[in-house]
């Protein structure tokens, strides 16, 4: 199983990575007292040290959230880098309707879909469950049961995987999937629900009782 590390040694040391496009590598002064909605303000600014600030925070959950989607360490990498090349790029944008969070997240799920899109018809996506917090233990043992799972999710329309991947696995509300994906609290509902229907007829009357 891959690392399941974030990018941010390599964005550190990567020339052609995140620091160079903007990231400061270290930050010279202390950002703590701070609060997420003044290092906004101060990154739009052109602060990149407050930038940092704002990525070293997030970079953890978006790259999970890249990683679910891609399935792959160095596909997730970089998304996650993409991701916060995009919101640097677009940071003058955010308008603060939303939590900064979430329209980060947006941007990932963005990002990760398109770039799944360009690789789909040529390469075969392999995701990895080892690392997956799924919420209850399988009873069977070994890789059976995995594998059973990852060609099940795998195997869900993109719109119903991604809302499947966003809430039970990694932990989004509703409201929060509904912001990132411009769409109503009670689609996001709707799409949870018929991911887990598609689960359950897919694992079959065994392993019902493990989805939803």
């Amino acid at each position: 199983m891959p690392s399941s590390s974030p990018p941010r040694a390599r964005a550190q040391r990567s020339p052609g990575g995140l620091c160079r496009r903007g990231v400061a590598p270290d930050a010279p002064w202390d950002a703590s007292r701070l609060t997420e909605a003044q290092l906004v303000e101060r990154a739009r600014t052109g602060d990149e040290a407050a930038f940092r600030s704002l990525y070293d925070a997030h970079v953890d959950r978006v790259y999970r959230l890249t990683y679910r989607m891609a399935g792959e360490d160095e596909l997730a990498r970089d998304f996650t880098q993409e991701t916060f090349v995009r919101v640097h790029q677009r940071l003058g944008q955010f308008r603060g309707d939303s939590a900064f969070g979430t329209w980060l997240h947006a941007i990932a799920v963005s990002v990760s879909l398109n770039g799944l899109r360009r690789r789909r018809r040529t390469q075969e996506r392999e995701v990895d469950l080892d690392g997956m917090e799924l919420g209850y233990t399988p009873p069977q043992s070994g890789g059976e049961v995995r594998e059973r799972l990852r060609q099940a999710i795998d195997g869900l329309p993109e719109i119903y995987r991604t809302v499947f991947l966003m809430h039970d696995l990694e932990g989004f509300n509703h409201q929060e999937i509904a912001a990132a994906l411009d769409m109503a609290e009670g689609t996001s509902k709707a799409r949870l629900s018929r991911a887990r229907a598609k689960l359950r007829a897919a694992l079959g009357g065994a392993l019902e009782e493990y989805v939803g």
